[in-house]
């Protein structure tokens, strides 16, 4: 009877110890397989001297193989064997019908391949099973391999292809193939790495040695020496991309792309460090590709080439000490999971297979540098050209302008293309921060956020897009492995990084030395713990966030790499509560102490008073928990401080005539057009109100999620007070008039808070918005719209003036237009298409719009009709005023025709639209007409002398309606002379001067003669006033003063 005993690597060290012990007295045994190499040390020594011993013992040759062992003595055999068990690895190739750690009938001793030895007792010999049976199973067995792999290509195609959450908003071409740029490479070393990093300025970031860049599909070919890479360790900060880069990989792979490896095996770090029970390799990999079940049997006993990667190798904790980690080299043996990657490193475990290792620079020293074959750095986007290149690519997607304006958008999308790329040339500050992938994709969202946001609400917030890039980068993060306290890395960004950005904010500072940062970071350093955690931070994450400032004369001194970040964290860390004083953070503690003792205290004293007669301890202990609700009484004035250093950043008189923030953001991603700043020009003072946007941003309930993901936890309880806190602050501030930009960041900031009921409460103090000279984007009219239908009230005023306009934003804003009583568009370039949007507005049944200005705007004759047609069915509308709108006499007429069909319109303001004498006298016989028009301007139209007299022979009936046509009535000044001239000042910016100066000069000349006509001395005073306004703007006209 035949016992069979598998190797070290299947059977644990107990069952060789029971073996040794029972092999010279066993008589059953009729075969053994060894692997020499498998066989831990003297325990292997004794065990083979007793298989020598016995008399059965016998050395066979394989015939066939060319390379097995002649005849030896007892003593160069024993010695022969000895020496391999020092052997890296053995194979039983040569036993072809068995697997590898299977038992077969002989004892051989394979030299050249690291050491089979093979143990025949007996006669007995296995059948061999005929050539074509075996063929037909190797070609099932290539088949069933082929099926496994091709499925596993498509699984992980989908896979990797998956787009997370902040990337599905932008659409489905989006996708991993359609937008990447591979990052830049450089080949490495271990000396450089422990060695001290240069002085980090933008020239080390962007020039480095062009001779040392290898590419991804290089990082397994020889190296220097000539030697075959096997495992390459690729390293890189936070952001540079490293597993972007590893998913393109596997995603190359699954598309055939990456011809070198026939299977390639990912494996996230992050979720082998969370695998704490025994497992095989075997088992690792079916449990994780179940469709792999009848491809890993092959791993180790063929020539398959296979890749692993294992990405974020920052996450497991790994022992290369023999005493720490014990050897494994069979895939089918339960180790723990570090011990896995440990001896695949080792090559002890399938030894031909290639491995890459992703970690960050702190991480890359835990691998002896004897099991690295190449290191490799990823240096991000060193190269401008690569950093042009992703912007083409991603914002010159179909689906980047959105679905309702593909055609229309295309013009805008190269426009940003245009316009990045020369910002890029100048060296600006954007290409230093572009030098990390991750703040391209951060750019180029806030584009898209900025320039193709049409929704009502909005899709994002500002606030989200930062909250969500980090949780994109800093996900299940921990600062350091290793340490026991096992830090959210967000946690300590917000601790440390967010300390820095808010002193910087307080002193209305950007720049900050090295001395700064050690003030910043070092200060509070006491343990070695603390001082490692540092370490670990400025090699992994220092880069992220601070960057060398661009600056003549500051190249030394760091900047954020985004300046919108340094306001994000100095929001989080205000509301986070990290800014307290050394007796409000030992008073928190110690009330969580006394909080967390005193329930199960008064339990067991509850108990024991009932027992024993010692009923005044409770009372005394209840006198402790007096303590916690004292503290929480001053946790909350901390609630009314927030809300307090809110509302003053908010509402800074300073910032009251800044562009509002987002033309801020976007001049800081797209620079200023124009001649650039000298050197010696004293730059303008910083400003910082995003700080207070962020801070109500992060309160609202999605941020605080996705911070809770991230370790920054900020309780229901605290936002509500918090918010509790602003009604009496914020709203108070806000009620005063702000300027039309200061107003434009209050309602950002009531969209970012994302709190329905206080922003329900802002806007009922808002009668009167007056945004003027605004420019309105899409997104600015969708967070208008957003903000104003919170309510439903209405709203008295809404002035819209030289707000760059158009049909789309007319569009968006539609709700909001209907509420308002008076509604004021002048300046804003609406045509046609425009009138026809207002035209709907004017005729829906909720409008209440009764006064409505759209001076300045080329309406037209097509225009007009269709104000017509508003005219004839509105029932709200009492003032329209069409001043300058290029109407002609066709416009005018058509007007005129409708108007008859009105019953409320009470004044209609038809100046400067080139009227001739025909059309001036229609539309005022019309009015005349008219049930309650009493008022008609006509002045600065083409109307000669003629039709002068016949305007005034008109406007001398006594019928209510009254033509104003010039500054003269007859004998006498007109009533509305100054109003007439004011109107003339305010809009002279906009219309054509000479034509202007023409009026004017035929406006004296009647003023003149009109005086002289008269012989009363007070008209003739008011004339000769009446002739030097007139004169002075005039004068002023031809001089070019005005």
């Amino acid at each position: 009877m035949s016992r069979a005993m598998q190797c070290q690597r299947c059977l644990p060290w107990g069952s060789w110890m029971q073996l040794r012990r029972s092999l010279p007295g066993s008589k059953g045994t009729r075969s053994v397989y060894l692997c020499a190499t498998s066989v831990p040390g003297t325990a292997g020594g004794y065990f083979l001297s007793k298989v020598l011993r016995t008399s059965a013992t016998s050395l066979h040759r394989k015939q066939p193989r060319p390379n097995t062992l002649p005849a030896l003595n007892s003593v160069q055999l024993l010695c022969l064997i000895m020496g391999l068990l020092g052997m890296h690895s053995a194979w039983l190739a040569d036993l072809p019908s068995v697997p590898s750690c299977a038992l077969g009938p002989a004892l051989l001793v394979s030299g050249k391949e690291g050491g089979c030895v093979r143990y025949q007792g007996g006669s007995q010999e296995h059948p061999v099973q005929p050539s074509s049976s075996r063929h037909g199973l190797s070609q099932r067995r290539n088949v069933a391999y082929s099926d496994a792999v091709k499925k596993h290509q498509k699984t992980l195609s989908a896979w990797f292809s998956h787009q997370p959450n902040e990337e599905r908003q932008f659409g489905p071409s989006f996708s991993l193939d359609a937008v990447h740029v591979d990052p830049v490479i450089r080949e490495s070393s271990l000396e450089e790495i422990l060695k001290p990093s240069p002085d980090l300025t933008i020239q080390n970031q962007l020039q480095q040695p062009c001779s040392r860049v290898i590419s991804l599909q290089n990082l397994f070919d020889v190296d220097a020496c000539g030697q075959q890479v096997k495992n390459v360790v690729l390293y890189g900060t936070v952001g540079t991309g490293k597993s972007t880069l590893i998913k393109k990989m596997v995603v190359d792979w699954c598309h055939g792309r990456l011809p070198r490896f026939e299977l390639v095996i990912p494996f996230s770090c992050e979720d082998l460090s969370h695998s704490h029970a025994p497992i095989s390799l075997r088992r690792l990999i079916t449990k994780k590709y179940q469709h792999l079940r009848d491809v890993v049997p092959m791993l180790g006993t063929s020539n398959l080439k296979v890749l692993f990667i294992l990405n974020g190798l920052e996450r497991l904790n790994l022992d290369f000490r023999l005493a720490g980690t014990e050897l494994c080299c069979d895939v089918s043996e339960p180790v723990p999971s570090s011990s896995i990657v440990v001896n695949l490193l080792r090559k002890y475990l399938l030894p031909e297979a290639s491995i890459i290792v992703t970690t960050r620079p702190s991480a890359v020293r835990r691998i002896p540098g004897k099991y690295v074959g190449r290191y490799a750095e990823i240096c991000g986007f060193s190269d401008t050209n690569l950093q042009k290149l992703y912007f083409q690519m991603r914002l010159s997607q179909p689906g980047c302008s959105g679905e309702d304006s593909v055609g229309s958008s295309s013009g805008e999308q190269e426009n940003l293309v245009e316009m990045l790329s020369r910002n890029l040339e100048r060296h600006n500050q954007i290409a230093a921060a572009c030098f990390l992938p991750s703040y391209c994709w951060l750019v180029c969202t806030t584009l898209h956020f900025l320039y193709f946001t049409r929704t009502v609400p909005p899709s994002q917030t500002l606030t989200g897009i930062y909250t969500s890039f980090l949780r994109l980068n800093f996900s299940g993060e921990v600062l350091d492995s290793t340490d026991p306290a096992n830090i959210s890395m967000m946690k300590y960004v917000a601790k440390m990084m967010g300390k820095l950005a808010y002193e910087g904010v307080m002193s209305r500072k950007t720049c900050f030395s090295e001395d700064d940062l050690q003030q910043c970071f070092e200060v509070e350093m006491k343990t070695e713990s603390e001082l490692n955690l540092l370490e670990v931070f400025r090699s992994d994450v220092f880069r992220f966030f601070l960057t060398p400032c661009m600056q003549p004369g500051k190249e030394h001194t760091f900047v954020f790499t985004i300046p919108a970040m340094q306001e994000y964290l100095a929001a989080l860390y205000v509301v986070l509560g990290e800014k307290k004083t050394l007796a409000q953070r030992v008073g928190k503690e110690l009330s969580e102490i006394i909080g967390k003792v005193s329930e199960d205290v008064a339990v067991v004293l509850s108990i024991i008073s009932k027992v024993l007669p010692l009923r005044f301890l409770p009372v005394l202990f209840n006198l402790l928990k007096i303590f916690p609700r004292y503290f929480s009484r001053l946790s909350g004035k901390d609630r009314d401080a927030i809300a307090h250093t809110m509302a003053e950043e908010l509402f800074k008189e300073e910032d009251y005539y800044n562009d509002d923030v987002l033309d801020q953001i976007n001049s800081s991603i797209l620079g200023m057009e124009g001649p650039m700043r000298h050197p010696d020009e004293a730059p303008d003072d910083e400003v910082f109100e995003l700080f207070p946007i962020f801070m109500g941003g992060i309160l609202s309930r999605r941020n605080r999620a996705i911070l809770e993901q991230l370790g920054c936890s900020i309780k229901n309880l605290a936002a509500f007070e918090i918010a509790k806190a602003m009604e009496k602050t914020v709203i108070r501030n806000s009620r005063k008039g702000l300027p039309p930009s200061e107003l434009m960041d209050y309602l950002f900031f009531l969209h970012e808070f994302q709190n329905e009921r206080f922003t329900a409460e802002a806007i009922r103090s808002l009668r009167t918005v007056n945004l003027s000279s605004v420019k309105m984007t899409p997104l600015k009219c969708s967070v208008l719209a957003s903000v104003m239908g919170t309510t439903c009230h209405e709203v008295e005023e809404l002035i819209l003036a030289s707000c760059n306009l158009d049909t789309s934003s007319l569009g968006i804003l539609f709700p909001v237009l209907l509420r308002c009583k008076a509604l004021h568009l002048q300046l804003n370039s609406l045509g046609s298409d425009a009138c026809k949007e207002i035209r709907n507005l004017l005729l829906h049944d909720k409008c209440v719009v009764s006064n409505l200005r759209l001076a300045n705007n080329p309406v037209g004759e097509q225009g007009a009709q269709y104000l017509a047609e508003a005219l004839a069915g509105n029932c709200s509308l009492t003032h329209l005023s069409l001043l300058h709108t290029a109407l002609g006499d066709r416009g005018a007429e058509v007007i005129a025709q409708r108007l008859a069909e009105n019953q409320h319109l009470r004044e209609l303001n038809l100046g400067y639209n080139s009227l001739t004498d025909t059309a001036a006298l229609h539309v005022v016989e019309v009015a005349k007409k008219h049930a309650t028009l009493d008022k008609v301007h006509l002045y600065f139209n083409d109307i000669s002398e003629d039709g002068k007299r016949a305007l005034h022979s008109l406007r001398m009936d006594r019928d209510g309606v009254r033509a104003l046509v010039f500054l003269t009535a007859g004998t006498d000044v007109s009533d509305y002379w100054s109003h007439i001239l004011s109107v003339v000042q305010r809009n002279l910016p906009f219309w054509d001067r000479e034509r202007v100066q023409q009026h004017l000069a035929l406006i004296l000349q009647d003023l003149e003669s009109s005086r002289r006509q008269t012989a009363n001395p007070w008209r003739k005073a008011r004339f000769l006033r009446v002739e030097s306004e007139v004169r002075k703007m005039l004068g002023r006209l031809q001089h070019g003063t005005l």
